[in-house]
């Protein structure tokens, strides 16, 4: 899948430029999940739902560029991401057209269920993105996430996490696609179920503002 750069942005000396950038900017230390494994998820993912997507090509580039800019800021990660796609393709000799909607889709990857009925550009990068929460890897993933807000004090954390789940978990669907679905759906919620039911455990046993720990 990272082989596959060429065929999307070219082979000139500007295209590999870029695939050395964004292939370092997803290797930089203090990254745990949002890392080179997770950008080569998503793109297998994506080939496995390319199928439904109005422009394949877009998509996987907007993979690429999705969280190639990495702070633990949402929201502002995904904006610095998209304007890096709007300065790199041109050089690269892609469409101006094509950018557009890359830099659209990385932005939508901030927040999923902005997710427009009928895009299926975009349902097809946010399954994709999604596709670890169904996969067998669920629990190095939320390993992953947790060392990446290490910062953040455990009851925080969970608070935080749990609430995520609810939100996920509440949605009627959270695969747009009807293949992710088949793929992904039932066991992301099973998963998702039971991480929150340990959570939910766990905030139990801390001790009240009156007890002593």
């Amino acid at each position: 899948m990272i082989d596959d750069w060429t065929a999307l942005a070219g082979g000139s000396a500007a295209s590999l430029a870029t695939r050395a950038e964004l292939i370092a900017r997803w290797s930089e230390p203090h990254r745990r999940y949002h890392t080179l494994t997770h950008l080569t998820a998503v793109l297998s993912a994506v080939d496995r739902l390319a199928g439904q997507a109005a422009d394949a090509t877009a998509v996987r580039l907007a993979a690429w560029f999705h969280d190639a800019v990495y702070d633990g800021r949402p929201g502002w990660d995904e904006e610095r991401s998209a304007q890096l796609a709007q300065s790199r393709l041109p050089r690269c000799g892609v469409p101006a057209g094509r950018i557009a909607e890359v830099a659209r889709l990385v932005r939508l990857t901030a927040a999923h269920d902005t997710l427009r009925p009928g895009d299926r550009d975009g349902a097809v990068l946010c399954d994709a993105d999604l596709s670890v929460l169904g996969g067998p890897g669920y629990d190095a993933y939320t390993r992953a996430v947790r060392e990446e807000y290490a910062h953040v004090p455990d009851a925080l954390f969970a608070l935080g996490r749990a609430e995520v789940l609810r939100r996920l978990l509440a949605t009627p669907r959270l695969y747009q696609s009807e293949a992710a679905r088949e793929l992904w759906e039932e066991r992301a919620r099973a998963n998702m179920t039971a991480e929150l039911a340990e959570l939910t455990a766990l905030a139990a046993a801390q001790p009240g503002p009156d007890e002593t720990p």
